[in-house]
């Protein structure tokens, strides 16, 4: 297949091993024929976005929502934890019993 509009650009991404991998799996499940067509097919809905006013789509705003949960549970625990500091942390130890 010819190659449509010639590509000189280039970017570059570090990715750990792991994710490399996971790529290379995704590119074999969908048929793709590399990492880079893979990567420039999965880019192609946040071009077209580009001139709307949420370039992410919808799913960027449930993602905030989902983050500032989070923040708010990270609060609740890290006062959860100062409390239980602050009253000592310690819990009794068992108490060892002999047989009689």
């Amino acid at each position: 297949m010819a190659v449509l509009k010639p590509r000189s650009r280039t970017i570059s991404v570090r990715l750990s091993e792991e994710e490399f991998l996971a790529l290379r799996r995704v590119r074999l499940l969908t048929g793709a024929r590399s990492v880079s067509e893979l990567t420039r097919e999965a880019m192609r809905p946040v071009l077209r976005n580009v001139d709307r006013e949420d370039p992410l789509g919808p799913g960027l705003d449930e993602f905030r929502a989902g983050i500032k949960s989070l923040e708010k549970k990270i609060e609740q625990l890290e006062a959860k934890i100062t409390t239980f500091k602050v009253r000592g942390g310690q819990r009794s130890k068992p108490r060892k019993t002999y047989p009689t």
